[in-house]
């Protein structure tokens, strides 16, 4: 199984980027698929998450700007980002796992924001 995340850049402040993860290598579709990120210097956190049921949890700092959605058929998973302020620079890794098993992990994908 992999996971390709694309969709980073760079984007002023105020700005809007959307974060896409493809997954190849499985037919099965994910119970849980999510975002994590990590700025230089601290630990990898999470953005966001979402179950195949549709329920999603996000990192007090994005509600209300972030979006995930997620398309089951194709097992791929979206981060819109708006309103993006320079503290959300970060690499942003996609995540997903089946059920009781690990996550597996994308490469990440760089998030510049300049002020």
């Amino acid at each position: 199984v992999q996971l390709q995340a694309s969709g980073g850049g760079l984007v002023q402040a105020g700005g809007s980027l959307r974060l896409s993860c493809a997954t190849s290598g499985t037919s099965s579709s994910f119970n849980d698929m999510g975002w994590y990120r990590q700025a230089p210097g601290k630990q990898r956190e999470l953005v966001a998450s979402s179950t195949r049921g549709g329920s999603t949890n996000y990192a007090d700092s994005v509600k209300g700007r972030f979006t995930i959605s997620r398309d089951n058929a194709k097992n791929t998973v979206y981060l819109q980002m708006n309103s993006l302020k320079p503290e959300d620079t970060a690499v942003y890794y996609c995540n997903a796992r089946f059920a009781g098993y690990a996550y597996y992990w994308g490469q990440g994908t760089q998030v510049t924001v300049s002020s």
